[in-house]
């Protein structure tokens, strides 16, 4: 997985290959909303000869051919599993990326050591793994007043993290990254998602826009951009079918301010958070009951966007613009 000129150059490619040898998968992160609805997806694909989804809790969607089995993050476990059912590709969709979902040390547990021991099991000669799956963030990318318009895949974070979770994606991503260069026989996708919007899906963004009143940042206006929760499925599904190595943005085409985003929601502003300092910004909607997480704070003052060309130039289609995402919450 090489995040510089190998993915600038899949850029020229018309679609990637499709992998005529995913037929036995294993989905962390199984009680999870997007472990349990990318295992119900897969139990369509009559190809799919067995899937197995692992957790440490019970899932919750109602699933026919999927085998669960209860684990925590021991990867000895996770090996044996691997090995007796000759799992080909691993799905790991347990990454957390909301930093109020989890106290801090629980989610770095399941985000980086979790992980890592997710990439041990699939390691070793005798491993029948030949492609691993990471659902990441766009948080990886962070939000500054001088980001570029919109981040490439090949372009690193530009200023240190502000918090936990962001720290845990760069180091689950670092780990993955050196799976990557180490296993050569294992086709390695990460696919940074961007804000996630949908009817069923519970975000920070979904909250907020439920709210009557949106709060705002005085003196802001950020450039948004979404993927509505079936296009973050569907890429899951494209890269377990098709040969996709390397880092891709899975974003919506277009951006809109957040006031559009209001407006198209028949909400109205709240311009109630001081514009600097952590603290005093998320104070106020505490007091009313709300919190935003640490990591979305930035991005209600500088916004974010990130180029989807390159998951589009293997194949890919988006069943929703960003405006078509919004109307449909």
């Amino acid at each position: 997985m090489n995040a510089g000129s190998d993915l600038t150059g899949a850029l020229a490619e018309l679609a990637a290959p499709r992998d005529a040898e995913t037929r036995r998968v294993l989905v962390t992160g199984l009680s999870t909303y997007w472990g349990g609805r990318l295992a119900q997806a897969l139990e369509s694909f009559e190809h799919i000869e067995a899937i197995v989804g692992v957790d440490s809790e019970s899932p919750t969607r109602e699933l026919e051919r999927t085998e669960f089995v209860k684990v925590s993050n021991q990867h000895s476990l996770l090996q044996r599993i691997v090995r007796a059912a000759e799992i080909d590709t691993v799905i790991d969709t347990r990454l957390v990326v909301n930093s109020l979902m989890a106290p801090p040390r629980m989610a770095h547990e399941n985000n980086v050591i979790g992980t890592m021991n997710s990439l041990a099991a699939c390691t070793g000669p005798d491993s029948p793994v030949r492609k691993f799956i990471f659902k990441s963030s766009t948080h990886y990318y962070g939000a500054e007043q001088d980001d570029p318009a919109f981040f490439t895949e090949e372009m690193r974070r530009p200023h240190p993290p502000h918090s936990g979770l962001e720290r845990d994606i760069l180091e689950a991503e670092q780990a993955v990254s050196e799976f990557a260069q180490r296993s050569q026989g294992v086709t390695v996708t990460v696919l940074r998602y961007a804000n996630v919007l949908g009817p069923d899906v519970d975000t920070a963004f979904t909250r907020m826009f439920r709210l009557p009143l949106v709060p705002m940042v005085l003196g802001f206006d950020p450039r948004l951009q979404f993927v509505h929760e079936d296009d973050v499925v569907h890429a899951l599904e494209h890269a377990a079918f098709h040969v996709t190595p390397g880092i891709y943005n899975v974003a919506a085409d277009g951006v809109l301010a957040l006031s559009e985003v209001i407006g198209l929601l028949g909400k109205r502003p709240l311009p109630i958070l001081p514009p600097w300092g952590t603290g005093l910004v998320a104070a106020p909607l505490r007091r009313l009951g709300f919190r935003i997480p640490d990591e979305v704070i930035n991005q209600l003052r500088f916004g974010r966007g990130v180029d989807n060309r390159l998951l589009k130039a293997t194949g890919f289609r988006y069943g929703y613009t960003t405006r078509e995402t919004v109307l449909k919450l």
